[in-house]
C-alpha cells in the first residue's frame, strides 16, 4: 500500500505539471478568435485530468475510484485531442508542443491502464 500511495503521490504531481506547463505556454499566445476556445478548452481539460486523478486518490472504494478514473481518462484524451489541434494549427513551437503530446500520451496510457485494473477488481 505505501508504494501506491507514493505512485499516486508522484502521478499526481506529474498531471499537475502537466498542467501548470500548458497553461504557462499557452498563456504567452496573444488573444486571437483561433486560440480562445482552444486554450479555455485544454484549460478545462487539463485541470479536470489533475483534479480528479487527485480526487481518485481519496477515493473511498474501488468503485469511486473507478468512477473517477473514467473521467481522468476522458480528460486526459481530450486534452491530447486539443494538444494535436494547437500542434496542425501551429499555435507553439513545434518541440514545445511534441513534449506536451508526449507527456499527455504517457498520462493517457498509465489511466488507462489502471482505469482497466480497476474495471477487472470490480467484476
Amino acid at each position: 500500500m505505501e508504494f501506491m500511495n507514493n505512485y499516486n503521490q508522484i502521478f499526481a504531481q506529474r498531471t499537475k505539471a502537466l498542467t501548470i506547463t500548458i497553461i504557462n505556454e499557452l498563456s504567452e499566445i496573444p488573444y486571437s478568435d483561433k486560440i480562445s476556445n482552444i486554450r479555455k478548452q485544454i484549460f478545462r481539460s487539463v485541470s479536470s485530468t489533475a483534479s480528479n486523478y487527485r480526487a481518485m486518490c481519496r477515493a473511498r472504494s474501488t468503485k469511486e475510484k473507478y468512477s473517477k478514473m473514467c473521467i481522468v481518462v476522458e480528460e486526459a484524451d481530450e486534452t491530447l485531442f486539443w494538444l494535436e489541434l494547437i500542434d496542425e494549427l501551429h499555435l507553439l513551437k513545434k518541440e514545445n508542443v511534441e513534449q506536451l503530446i508526449n507527456e499527455a500520451n504517457e498520462i493517457l496510457k498509465v489511466t488507462s491502464t489502471y482505469k482497466k485494473k480497476l474495471g477487472e477488481e470490480l467484476k
